[in-house]
């Protein structure tokens, strides 16, 4: 079982080892935002760090397409569950996420995406998407636990675009797409 000074201790090797720098987190000085198509982009988990301000673990996740940031604040059990795979370490005994995919993969159901749908109050929302004989299903999900399972699973992690609208920050200077 891990401790919670293990946990402390994984999350800083995350944040030292695999944190953006600060710069890299603001927005840009200069320049026009280039044109953005619509529709869900895929993101890539960049990181998952501590906030220095209130100590706190969040996960940074960046748009394949435009390379804008998303940064949500997260618990340290969620940190835990991102961060763990993320570094591609396997606990002794399976977390939740683990028994999960397990469960899924007996029941013949695969996830083939997870969507972060939308921000409102502060609240982040997202969705699994599941394929299985029955067809295909869409549940509701806390975004830390989607990407968790997408990142066991290999699956995509897609972000609306009015969740970088409302929440997001513009890639640093100089890592602007060409479109």
């Amino acid at each position: 079982m891990l401790t919670s000074r293990t946990v402390a201790i994984a999350l800083m090797v995350v944040a030292v080892a695999g944190a953006p720098g600060r710069a890299d987190l603001a927005p840009p000085a200069t320049g026009d935002a280039a044109p953005r198509p619509g529709g869900p982009q895929e993101a890539q988990v960049v990181a998952v760090v501590v906030d220095p301000r209130t100590e706190a673990p969040a996960v940074v996740l960046e748009g394949k397409r435009d390379k804008r940031r998303v940064i949500m604040t997260i618990g340290p059990a969620e940190a835990t569950g991102i961060a763990v795979p993320l570094q591609g370490v396997t606990p002794p005994r399976p977390l939740t996420h683990d028994l999960f995919l397990t469960l899924f993969g007996r029941l013949n159901v695969a996830l083939t995406r997870v969507v972060i749908t939308d921000l409102r109050n502060d609240i982040y929302y997202a969705t699994l998407h599941l394929a299985g004989a029955g067809g295909e299903m869409t549940l509701d999900s806390r975004p830390s636990d989607a990407i968790a399972l997408a990142i066991r699973a290999k699956a995509p992690v897609l972000i609306e675009d009015r969740v970088f609208d409302k929440g997001g920050v513009e890639p640093p200077a100089g890592r602007r797409p060409h479109i």
